[in-house]
């Protein structure tokens, strides 16, 4: 029998388009074939409450990495920002693919869309979107980091959970049920949706998830022949981005549904830039960091940037994030 690389999946419209990119680079490299394994986590069975109500985004990776524990896989393919900040002993994310556009983005109703302008401007006046969606609109997000941030920029919103597929998610916010949604720019760009995106949201006013946009490949650390071909197909600065900014995450400690922003971006051939966030459930505190340092110092820069932001008062925040 062929020899076959046996890669685990969620079974979402993103993660299979994760799962048969990944495939199709491994083959590109002269890899084996992959036979995509499709994975129901607990966060897809249990669709009607907030993530943070249910334990956090671990909810969509732990069932996979069970799978990897026990060799009923060889590799697990992850939206990385879905990914705990300790991984369970024996895993490690063995490389990543080129980062997407890693920014939140607002996505409004195809009418309101097409009788809106000037949306480009709003990068450097958020005013602006303010005035087009009013003071108190309902806006579709489940990530408490996003309305942690928002509330600055909307501090009246009516904040809303939203699950499901994102084709879903749009033909809930046409039919008027939100009067927009909060999406990542990544999984609307590689699904055939970048139309949709009315405008991205800089990371002064939201700083994105840390890892959002990278494709993470995770695998047994003892399996060197998976991770030889994992590594041909790495992208080196999507790499080191996730390093600095899951480095952030476990400095200070947290979990996937917790308010920290983390974005790590290349300045020059050789510098990396990373800009760090935590903000008070209520939106009325944000503390900021940023830092620079060589890449290949990039997981020192995280825990730098993670110290500052302790140091400002982080943990305070957060301790008081977990106990709500």
């Amino acid at each position: 029998m062929a020899y076959e690389l046996r890669l685990g999946t969620r079974g979402s419209q993103l993660a299979l388009w994760q799962a048969n990119t990944v495939a199709a680079r491994i083959a590109a490299v002269g890899g084996p074939p992959c036979r995509i394994v499709v994975i129901k986590t607990s966060g897809d069975r249990l669709q009607s409450a907030p993530l943070s109500e249910l334990g956090g985004k671990r909810l969509f990776v732990k069932e996979i990495e069970d799978a990897l524990l026990r060799d009923e896989i060889d590799l697990a393919v992850h939206s990385s920002k879905d990914m705990p900040a300790i991984l369970p002993g024996g895993l490690s994310i063995a490389g990543v693919l080129a980062r997407e556009d890693p920014h939140d983005a607002i996505v409004l109703p195809q009418g309101l869309k097409a009788r809106s302008s000037g949306l480009a401007a709003i990068s450097h006046q958020p005013s602006a979107l303010r005035d087009l969606l009013g003071d108190s609109p309902s806006i579709g997000t489940g990530s408490v980091r996003r309305v942690a941030q928002l509330l600055n920029l909307f501090p009246a919103a009516r904040f809303v959970n939203v699950r499901g597929n994102v084709d879903t998610r749009l033909r809930k916010l046409d039919a008027g049920e939100h009067d927009a949604l909060v999406l990542a720019a990544a999984g609307l760009r590689r699904l055939g949706f970048a139309s949709r995106i009315s405008l991205t949201l800089p990371a002064d006013i939201c700083v994105p998830a840390p890892g959002q946009g990278i494709v993470a490949i995770e695998t047994r650390d003892d399996d060197n022949a998976t991770r030889e071909f994992v590594a041909r197909i790495t992208d080196a600065v999507a790499a080191a981005a996730l390093d600095a900014e899951r480095a952030v995450v476990e400095t200070l400690g947290g979990g996937c549904q917790t308010p920290i922003g983390a974005l790590a971006s290349m300045i020059g051939d050789s510098t990396l830039e990373l800009v760090g966030a935590v903000a008070s459930l209520d939106g009325r505190r944000l503390i900021r960091a940023t830092a620079r340092a060589a890449r290949a110092d990039a997981g020192d820069l995280g825990r730098r940037v993670g110290q500052e932001l302790m140091a400002k008062g982080a943990g305070e925040i957060l301790a008081e994030v977990r106990a709500q």
